[in-house]
């Protein structure tokens, strides 16, 4: 497994978006893109020679992760893309961590499967297993 990206949770994409520009010189890389399994919106931002960031708002109230941006938010995952999905899963199952979402098209990467697993301390896993990008720019 490759590390792959950073999620960061902000409440609003809007104000996300700047920050990482004006703050740390990242740029935007891909459009906004609505993922409506998660009830998210996200956007890749990206440095030269620096992780890519994902950026993750919710899209309304009703999203898992609303409480959270309207504490502040912060990190979210960490992304990891690996060779195979389930073989991976099985993998990591097997040294302890636990399921949270089993493998399902992401929408901010061209519909390819995600998953996403917890480690412990509290640390968010996101598999992946293509370098597509939902709205690059």
């Amino acid at each position: 497994m490759d590390t792959d990206h950073i999620g960061i949770v902000v409440l609003k994409i809007e104000d996300g978006i700047q920050q990482w520009k004006d703050v740390f010189g990242y740029e935007q890389d891909t459009e906004v893109v609505l993922n409506t399994r998660q009830k998210v919106k996200v956007v890749f931002m990206k440095k030269s020679g620096s992780m890519p960031v994902k950026l993750i708002s919710p899209a309304d109230e009703t999203s898992p992760i609303y409480t959270f941006a309207r504490r502040g938010g912060g990190l979210h995952h960490l992304c990891f893309k690996c060779d195979d999905m389930t073989d991976e899963i099985d993998g990591l199952l097997g040294k302890g961590l636990r399921l949270l979402v089993e493998p399902q098209p992401g929408e901010a990467f061209d519909n390819e499967d995600v998953a996403f697993l917890y480690a412990k301390n509290g640390l968010n896993i996101e598999l992946i297993d293509t370098d597509k990008r939902a709205g690059k720019l």
